[in-house]
C-alpha cells in the first residue's frame, strides 16, 4: 500500500531538501518505486536530480490549479525507480491562485489520486514556510517526516509545525501523524547537539529516528552535480547515513502495517 510522506519544516536550512532527495534515492535503491513531488518554488529538489526547473511547461502549478493532470508533467529518472513532479518558481503563482479556488487545501490530494497506487512511496518536499503549498502537502500525506538541526531555535520552531499538523489532523486529514524526526547536520561532539537530541528523545520517544545525518562535504557537493549523494559518492558518510535511515523507515513502516505503533 502506497504511503504519501510530507518532508516538512518551516525553518529553512535544516536539510529538508537534502533529506527528500537522498531518501528518494535510497528507497529506490532498495527496490521501491518512488514518486518525488517538489512543492518548493525554489525547485532545489528538482535540480537535485539534474532536472532543469526553468524548462518545465506545463508544470506543477498548472496541476494544482486544475489545468493539466499530474501524469502530464511526470519526469522519469532514467535507469531508476524514480519519477518526479518538478517544482518551478511558478509555484508562487499557484499559492496565490489557490486562495481563490474551491477545496484549495485538497488540490494536491485530488491530483495524486490517479497516480498514488503506482508507487510504494510518494515523498513531498515542502516549502520552508507554513503556507498553502505546505498545507496541500499535509492534507495529501499519510505522515510527516521532520528534518531538524539540534540547535535551540530549531526546537522553538518545531512547536508551530506540530500545532499545524494537529490542526490539519483535527479537520482536513484525520489520519495525519508525525512519522518521525530526523537529526540533520548532527555533531555528537557538540554539547548543544546532545542536549537538544536528549530533549527530542524525551518528548518524541520512538518517533525520533535512531539514525542521524552527519555533516558531510559529499552531501553538500552532490546537488551541484545534479545527483543524490548515493550516485555521487556511494561510500561517503552521508550516503551511508541516508541508506541506514531508509532502512529504518522501512522497518518501522513494516512494523506499523502488522499492528505495531510506529505511527
Amino acid at each position: 500500500m502506497s504511503k504519501v510522506i510530507a518532508i516538512a519544516n518551516q525553518k529553512g536550512g535544516v536539510g529538508k531538501t537534502t533529506t527528500t532527495v537522498n531518501l528518494v534515492a535510497s528507497l529506490a535503491a532498495m527496490r521501491r518505486k518512488i514518486l518525488m513531488i517538489d512543492m518548493d518554488p525554489q525547485g532545489n529538489a528538482t535540480t537535485g536530480f539534474g532536472i532543469d526547473k526553468h524548462d518545465q511547461n506545463p508544470a506543477l502549478h498548472d496541476v494544482l490549479l486544475g489545468r493539466v493532470p499530474a501524469a502530464d508533467i511526470l519526469y522519469e529518472i532514467p535507469e531508476t525507480n524514480i519519477a518526479v513532479l518538478p517544482g518551478t518558481p511558478d509555484l508562487t503563482v499557484a499559492e496565490v491562485g489557490l486562495m481563490q479556488r474551491e477545496q484549495r487545501e485538497f488540490r494536491l490530494k485530488m491530483a495524486l489520486q490517479p497516480l498514488v497506487s503506482d508507487y510504494d512511496f510518494i515523498l513531498v518536499d515542502c516549502p520552508p514556510s507554513l503556507n498553502m503549498l505546505t498545507v496541500n502537502a499535509l492534507v495529501a500525506a499519510d505522515g510527516v517526516v521532520i528534518p531538524m538541526q539540534c540547535e535551540y531555535y530549531a526546537l522553538e520552531g518545531l512547536s508551530a509545525l506540530v500545532n499545524t499538523i494537529d490542526e490539519i489532523s483535527a479537520s482536513a486529514n484525520p489520519g495525519l501523524k508525525i512519522m518521525g524526526l530526523i537529526r540533520t547536520m548532527y555533531d555528537p561532539r557538540s554539547n548543544l547537539s546532545r542536549d537538544v537530541s536528549d530533549q527530542l528523545q524525551s518528548h518524541f520517544k520512538d518517533r525520533l529516528y535512531a539514525t542521524s545525518i552527519p555533516r558531510n562535504i559529499r552531501l553538500a557537493e552532490a546537488p551541484s552535480h545534479g545527483l543524490p549523494v548515493l550516485n555521487y559518492d556511494k561510500n561517503s558518510r552521508g550516503a551511508l547515513a541516508y541508506l541506514a535511515l531508509a532502512a529504518e523507515m522501512l522497518r518501522k513502516d513494516s512494523h506499523a502495517e502488522v499492528g505495531g505503533s510506529a505511527w
